[in-house]
């Protein structure tokens, strides 16, 4: 089976570079959304299911800071700051808004493509979701990635490591529909050595930690026929 092309936003003013760009990305086996300026590139972004973000900060119509500011409220592709600000204090500004790195222009097309390439699988093996201190009901289940705990109640939930992977996998996306290849891919990857009806158990172990009734779950639905989804809120 060919692997499903990943798709990146590329979002540059200069006509030139923004062609150059586009065509060697496309060139590695990429699929290229070209934007001009920061309202195109939101709206494409918001359409598309972008793997990672290519941004000049000099933008005609909104700093590119404000862009990375907009796509990290709602997302965790990694974003590569394209810019021809050197000030220390500038690069800073934009890692701290949540950019994943910089490249300073002029830059060579092969960095540019190994930088994208380690964004991207950097981003592939995270699990972390897009918060890291969740809690939801009302303090009725708390979870903290950076800790790596879950309550129940206030009172620790011992996961496994198994079952903590399998509920980052699912708050990741929250209520989107994970099959159990799916699940299986972005929790275990190739370590996972089973059958894929093993995370049916897995899941069981883990309702029964964290819900009030594991036949009648809140937080890890069943999609009957397609796989299980997050229901927290």
């Amino acid at each position: 089976m060919t692997p499903e092309r990943k798709n990146i936003l590329a979002v540059e003013d200069e006509p030139k570079i923004l062609e150059v760009v586009a065509s060697f990305m496309e060139s590695r086996g990429y699929r290229v959304f070209p934007a001009a300026g920061g309202e195109e590139a939101l709206a494409i972004f918001d359409r598309e299911n972008i793997a990672l973000v290519l941004l000049d900060l000099m933008l005609p119509d909104m700093p590119g800071e404000e862009v990375c500011r907009r796509i990290r409220r709602s997302s965790r592709a990694p974003v590569i700051m394209l810019t021809a600000k050197v000030e220390e204090e500038n690069l800073l500004e934009g890692l701290g808004l949540g950019a994943d790195d910089y490249i300073r222009k002029p830059f060579s097309l092969k960095e540019l493509g190994a930088r994208a390439e380690a964004a991207i699988r950097r981003a592939s093996d995270d699990l972390t979701p897009l918060v890291a201190k969740n809690s939801f009901r009302g303090g009725d289940l708390t979870v903290d990635f950076e800790k790596n705990t879950v309550k129940k109640k206030g009172r620790e939930a011992a996961l496994t490591p198994s079952e903590m992977r399998l509920l980052a996998a699912l708050m990741k996306y929250p209520g989107k529909v994970c099959t159990r290849a799916q699940l299986i891919d972005a929790a275990f990857g190739d370590e996972f050595d089973g059958y894929d009806r093993a995370v049916d158990n897995h899941i069981k172990n883990l309702r029964q930690k964290i819900e009030d009734d594991s036949k009648d779950p809140d937080y890890v639905l069943t999609v009957h026929g397609l796989g299980y989804k997050f229901g927290g809120e």
